[in-house]
């Protein structure tokens, strides 16, 4: 005798599970990225200011994998470009010369979040190594865009661009790569076939 399944009671009882904990994850993370944005501090020297950006998205890749870290940055970059006040500061719009770091937050998160599918965010190491990785992507990103926004050569770029957030960035990369395998712990304690 077959069982039924039960017809849904109401038309939310239809929706997949799957696919609302993917858009709350996707959304969530983009809504983590704008949060941490707003954390800033500017630098009289530079038009880039310091964040914790760069550690909500090498985190949230760590976390989501591929195409839903690249789909939470790519969400971020169009909710902002269209007005939203969720880049450094509030600000928001397409362009800028820092606009070059969120397109390297898209490519970035992709490329973390596909090595982390295999396996990199079990151990510490190899979470550092993971993170530095999805900061060169973003650092590349944002410095082309900067020299060419500023019509900056690449030595001025990567001075105003790069140097002055490497030890902040250290610091962002081994705190992301310390939560990433203490999660995985907490993981295997719930469920040790994790």
């Amino acid at each position: 005798m077959a069982i039924a399944a039960p017809q849904p009671r109401v038309l939310a009882d239809a929706i997949p599970t799957a696919w609302v904990r993917n858009i709350a994850l996707v959304v969530g993370a983009a809504a983590f990225v704008a949060l941490c944005a707003q954390i800033a501090i500017p630098l009289p020297f530079t038009p880039v200011p310091l964040t914790l950006q760069t550690f909500a998205v090498v985190l949230s890749a760590g976390v989501l994998g591929s195409w839903r870290g690249a789909a939470a940055m790519l969400l971020y970059a169009i909710v902002g470009s269209l007005g939203a006040p969720i880049f450094f500061l509030g600000s928001s719009g397409f362009g800028g010369v820092t606009f070059g770091y969120v397109i390297g937050f898209i490519v970035g998160a992709w490329v973390v979040g596909r090595i982390a599918e295999r396996g990199a965010t079990r151990t510490f190491w190899r979470a550092v190594g993971l993170m530095v990785i999805g900061n060169v992507i973003v650092y590349v990103f944002g410095t082309t865009w900067l020299a060419v926004s500023l019509q900056w050569d690449a030595a001025t770029a990567i001075t105003m661009g790069v140097l002055p957030f490497l030890v902040g960035d250290a610091i962002k990369i081994l705190v992301a790569a310390g939560l990433l395998p203490a999660a995985w712990r907490l993981v295997r304690k719930a469920d040790p076939t994790a």
